[in-house]
């Protein structure tokens, strides 16, 4: 047995395959697209902020919040064209730990 094992595209899209795994499709467009939104930024960007350009823990940041969240939304968009381009390879539930498992294998899946 080897830790890095890994499965094919084909066996993955095979075992999602299967009616008894399948999930009922039942989400719209809206509703993906703010899963995603939310799933992508999260909470931590609005908590980073207040906390930067209150000064709390030192003095305020001042412009430097508007570029970092600039580069934030840049990162987050590159992340989110990742996501999507996963989600077309093999489509079936998993998310991440699917991505990784046909990819690098058991062990860092």
């Amino acid at each position: 047995m080897s830790l890095f094992r890994r499965k094919s595209i084909q066996e993955v899209l095979a075992e999602g395959a299967s009616e008894e795994h399948s999930l009922k499709k039942t989400l719209t467009v809206y509703d993906l697209v703010a899963l995603g939104i939310g799933a992508i930024i999260g909470a931590g960007i609005f908590a980073t902020l207040g906390s930067a350009t209150s000064g709390a823990s030192g003095a305020p940041a001042g412009p430097g919040v508007v570029v970092s969240i600039l580069i934030t939304g840049i990162a987050c968009g590159f992340c989110a064209l990742c996501y999507a381009e996963f989600a077309s390879m093999v489509p079936v539930a998993g998310s991440a730990y699917t991505y990784t498992y046909a990819t690098l294998g058991e062990l860092p899946a």
